[in-house]
């Protein structure tokens, strides 16, 4: 009989947590992440630094013969779960997870030590919304450079490599200074989207691209439902912490019993997300039954992001409403998410097909 995979935190994970908290305690704020995203820079390169090069995050996926830490998806779920508590506005899951899973697909050894150390940042050529599997769009390859545009890609803006799939079938490195990155308008404001044109741009051929963006596509899905989790966890604390505050008709909201019922549904659909996002990052870790794993977690992980969000932002009412408190940076962040690598009605459909349950 096979063992029951163990989900619980590990001591080394919990002390994992408290240091990445501790750390975005000082570098992201709430009043400087909606500082930031009110500028034309919206990434915070800083806390990307302390994260990359002071604690060697970006390279936990990496083996450590190529410069990484040589962790697992489990410990990289730990980091995704504090981003999204703290909504930061780092290229955390585009560089470290999506685009170092495409190079370790085609063992691009020397973009993945530079991308293991921080000294660069990746991002993966993909519109944010295409799921593993899915179809992309590709540029042309034609006498060794690159022709076209691909938009909706996330990160790209703070991007010195991008890895771009081509009509051929392969996967290039192309400098990021040598395709115009145009900004794009997005709903997120902490993952900013970018078009990116390619006008006989050089490239370089890393490998095959459809196994490596399934893989990169496969395990962003599967840990984007920690970053869910986080978004989920903390408004949830916050809102029970304001409305214990927060006083009416001479006592505590938060005593009110319809309030009551509200928040405990909440805490249930949280409970069951941690479990299905554990999950999913223990599966990608083991290598064993990830697509079905990754496949219930972000079946059920947008809505309960999106559903902890909007509860928070009615339950703080008029000051909820106001730009200067953070919740609807975690509100547009859970939005965005519900379309990031798959929507939730996709990944239902690839779970159907996967465990062969056919619709009526």
């Amino acid at each position: 009989m096979k063992k029951a995979p163990d989900l619980l935190y590990s001591e080394e994970e919990d002390a994992l947590r408290s240091a990445v908290r501790d750390l975005l305690a000082d570098h992201c704020d709430a009043p400087g992440v909606i500082t930031r995203a009110e500028s034309d820079a919206p990434h915070d390169l800083a806390a990307w630094k302390a994260l990359a090069d002071g604690m060697g995050l970006a390279g936990l996926l990496v083996p450590e013969a190529q410069g990484g830490q040589g962790a697992t998806h489990r410990e990289v779920a730990v980091v995704l779960e504090e981003l999204g508590r703290a909504v930061a506005p780092v290229p955390y899951l585009t560089s470290a997870v999506v685009a170092t899973e495409a190079l370790l697909a085609c063992g691009t050894e020397d973009l993945l030590a530079e991308l293991a150390s921080g000294r660069k940042i990746g991002a993966l050529a993909v519109s944010l919304h295409v799921a593993a599997g899915g179809a992309y769009k590709v540029v042309r390859h034609e006498d060794g450079s690159l022709h076209g545009e691909l938009t909706g890609i996330a990160d790209a803006t703070a991007a010195d490599v991008l890895l771009v799939p081509a009509d051929d079938g392969g996967l290039y490195a192309v400098d990021a200074s040598s395709a115009a990155v145009t900004a794009q308008v997005s709903l997120d404001l902490t993952r900013p989207l970018a078009t990116v044109t390619l006008d006989g741009a050089p490239g370089r051929l890393l490998g095959d691209a459809e196994p490596a963006v399934r893989r990169a596509l496969r395990s962003g899905a599967g840990l984007l439902a920690s970053e869910q989790l986080g978004i989920a966890d903390w408004t949830l604390t916050e809102t029970v912490r304001y409305l214990k505050e927060r006083k009416q008709f001479n006592r505590s909201v938060g005593g009110f019993q319809a309030l009551k019922h509200r928040l405990a549904q909440l805490w249930l659909e949280v409970v069951n997300l941690r479990a299905a996002a554990r999950n999913a990052a223990d599966a990608l870790a083991r290598g064993e039954d990830a697509d079905v794993a990754v496949a219930v977690a972000q079946a059920y992980a947008a809505s309960v992001a999106v559903h902890a969000a909007e509860e928070a932002l009615q339950l703080h009412a008029g000051i909820g409403m106001t730009w200067e408190h953070p919740i609807h940076l975690y509100l547009k962040r859970a939005k965005a998410d519900s379309l990031a690598y798959g929507t939730a009605g996709a990944h239902r459909a690839a779970l159907a097909e996967l465990v062969d349950l056919q619709a009526p």
